[in-house]
């Protein structure tokens, strides 16, 4: 099991996934509940393998998540234009209701963080090397 973590100041996103890319987690969370919840879900999941952005804050965060989770290994992943990619591919998962559906994609913004969707690309991002 693979472990996207989309690491922020404020905010991250985590996401769980297999070799498959099935998805088995995902959630946006406190940066302050991140390690106790990647504790969480490793116990849960047997996690092998941490896949995180490698821009905002990436340098602490790894030498976090390095300290908490020694035994298991870390990759960094260029999370350029993740966000963007991220909106379009809320509106694949969440289809547009009502009237949004009549507001061109570039206009629509999700109406809740996006991070998590962001780890799960990540994690494809990682796979697709």
């Amino acid at each position: 099991m693979i472990l996207g973590f989309d690491p922020g100041r404020d905010k991250c996103g985590i996401a769980v996934a297999d070799e498959d890319l099935v998805i088995h987690y995902h959630q946006v969370i406190e940066s302050s509940q991140a390690i106790t919840t990647i504790k969480q879900l490793a116990h849960k999941f047997a996690l092998n393998l941490i896949v995180m952005g490698n821009l905002t804050t990436a340098k602490t965060w790894y030498q976090k998540l390095e300290s908490n989770f020694p035994q298991i290994p870390i990759i960094m992943v260029d999370e350029s234009n993740s966000t963007l990619e991220a909106r379009d591919r809320y509106w694949q998962i969440y289809p547009p209701q009502g009237f949004q559906k009549f507001i061109p994609q570039t206009m629509r913004v999700p109406p809740c963080p996006i991070d998590d969707i962001v780890a799960m690309l990540l994690i494809e991002r990682y796979l697709q090397r």
